[in-house]
């Protein structure tokens, strides 16, 4: 059985945080480091195909799912918070509904249990254009997608994929050969019949559209307990532009 890569923080109550697709559990350092200043054993989980977890040609959230169960039983955790963003949240959602004795809160950021249509075809196809044999640094490899993606944080997010395999190589942590083919599954929503009756929070950026009110009868069906919060000035990557709120609103909802 193969066991997802993960950085584990401070002491206490044990706290899963899961990434969105492409991302990795560095991403989520700096909140990672204040959660456990409050009392949290926080685990920043790289999921398959990311980060420096294995590679799978499976790529479903049941499979994602599992993998976050295998983790904690080979971690020897009985019970956990569990936070995801964006893709990361729905492999949250299909965990505390497959596993929910395993679940003690629910927290998904910025995504709802519904199915989505592909929408990363222009990222993956400018990943795909990038020569990573000819590449000599990461200022090149930012030069080059920029001639396909204007937006510098968004490189600058990727960018952060990028390691060297060797002295003269760079290579990207995600597995971007499967991950190319899997755009479907990673659209996908939750199965029709899950449910998750244990508290759970909805954090949703003021400015994004991955989440509207037209989705909250459906949250509501699949978690009964759900409240929505939103958080202010934020898009999609609400924990990393309005932070301070995402973490007091997160933080008062573990210890409530």
């Amino acid at each position: 059985m193969k066991i997802v890569h993960a950085s584990v923080l401070g002491n206490g109550r044990p706290l899963l945080i899961l990434h969105g697709f492409l991302g990795m559990a560095d991403n989520w350092k700096t909140l990672g480091n204040q959660y456990a200043k409050e009392g949290f054993e926080v685990h920043l989980i790289d999921q398959r195909n990311h980060g420096k977890s294995f590679k799978s040609e499976e790529f479903t959230y049941e499979w994602l799912a599992k993998d976050v169960h295998n983790y904690m039983v080979h971690k020897g955790l009985n019970k956990a918070m569990v936070l995801g963003h964006s893709m990361g949240g729905k492999t949250a959602m299909q965990f505390a509904c497959t596993f929910p004795d395993f679940t003690e809160k629910l927290m998904v950021a910025d995504m709802a249990p519904k199915y989505y249509p592909p929408h990363h075809k222009v990222i993956l196809d400018a990943l795909n254009q990038l020569d990573l044999d000819t590449l000599t640094s990461r200022n090149e490899a930012d030069a080059q997608l920029g001639n396909y993606i204007t937006d510098w944080g968004t490189r600058q997010f990727l960018l952060k994929n990028l390691y060297w395999v060797s002295k003269e190589k760079l290579g990207f942590r995600f597995n971007l050969k499967v991950l190319a083919t899997k755009m479907e599954e990673i659209g996908e929503g939750i199965s029709g019949t899950a449910v998750y009756e244990g508290p759970t929070l909805f954090l949703v950026g003021e400015r994004s559209e991955y989440v509207t009110q037209t989705d909250y009868p459906e949250i509501k069906r699949h978690f009964p307990n759900a409240t929505v919060q939103s958080i202010e000035k934020a898009g999609h990557w609400l924990h990393a532009e309005n932070p301070k709120q995402f973490f007091e609103k997160s933080l008062s909802f573990m210890k409530s």
